[in-house]
Order: C-alpha cells, then sequence, then structure tokens
C-alpha cells in the first residue's frame, strides 16, 4: 500500500467520499453529520491523504485540517474491502507524521457514537475522550477525542 498527498476532486475518490456521506447519513441526523465538501478539502490549510493498493486503487482517505492551535482529523475512511487491514492506521500515522513535521502538537477528532470500528481505531491510536472543540457543540450523537503529540 502506497500513501500520498493527493487530491480530494479526483473521480474515484469523490466515490470513496460519497460512500461515507451515505454511510453517516445512515447513522446520523443531518445536524449531526460535520462532513467536509470537497471544496473545502481542497482549501490550503488541508492535507488530503489517499491510500491506493498495489494495483493503485484508491481504499482509502483522511485529511488533515490545520485549525492553527491543533490539526483536525476529518474524512477518515477506508473500502469495506481493507477494514481491518491496518489501512486505517497507517493512515492516522500518516497524518500524525504530516502534522509534527507542520509544528502541530494536538491532533482532535469528531466522530459518531455508532461507529465502534473507527473509536477503537483511535483509541488504538492513542486518542482520548474529550470535550467538544472549535466550533462543534455538545451533541449526544459525537464523540471528541483529541492526542497530543
Amino acid at each position: 500500500m502506497i500513501i500520498n498527498a493527493e487530491t480530494p476532486d479526483q473521480p474515484e475518490v469523490r466515490a470513496m467520499l460519497e460512500q461515507l456521506d451515505a454511510y453517516c447519513a445512515a447513522l446520523y441526523p443531518p445536524e449531526s453529520n460535520h462532513l467536509m465538501d470537497i471544496a473545502s478539502l481542497l482549501q490550503g490549510d488541508v492535507l488530503f491523504l489517499v491510500a491506493r493498493d498495489v494495483d493503485g486503487r484508491a481504499v482509502g482517505c483522511a485529511a488533515l485540517v490545520n485549525r492553527g492551535r491543533y490539526g483536525e482529523v476529518k474524512r477518515m475512511f477506508v473500502d469495506t474491502a481493507r477494514r481491518g487491514l491496518g489501512t486505517g492506521a497507517r493512515l492516522l500515522e500518516h497524518l500524525e507524521m504530516f502534522a509534527r513535521m507542520s509544528g502541530i502538537r494536538e491532533l482532535k477528532l469528531e466522530t459518531g457514537i455508532h461507529q465502534p470500528e473507527a473509536i477503537r481505531l483511535y483509541e488504538r491510536a492513542g486518542f482520548v475522550r474529550c470535550e467538544p472543540f472549535g466550533d462543534y457543540q455538545p451533541d449526544p450523537l459525537s464523540l471528541f477525542m483529541e492526542k497530543a503529540l
């Protein structure tokens, strides 16, 4: 597997993001979905990573948004056929590496309470639960996490 910085506006990456949108829409009401659109992911304060298999197919993605005092993990997705194989952990490792190289000393994220696999991934990576941050408001369907780098 290769992980590189790429743009999110490629057709196969758009397809992954649409799968993520549909998955989240099936689990949560619109007011509890905090998804960044492609135009936002193309902004200069966003690093967007794509994981590709040995055949070059996009199998996962994740974004790091530089919020100044911290970096926010967004749009984390792994193709269903690749889950449980370490793709998500590798994407997180790469985000952490880029965050450190950028001088970011803390990562934060918001995820939904109905995504136990994602929560386990973040906990195994060293994230701990925290209070809402940034513009997020308390939401019984959201879980907020942070990790000091």
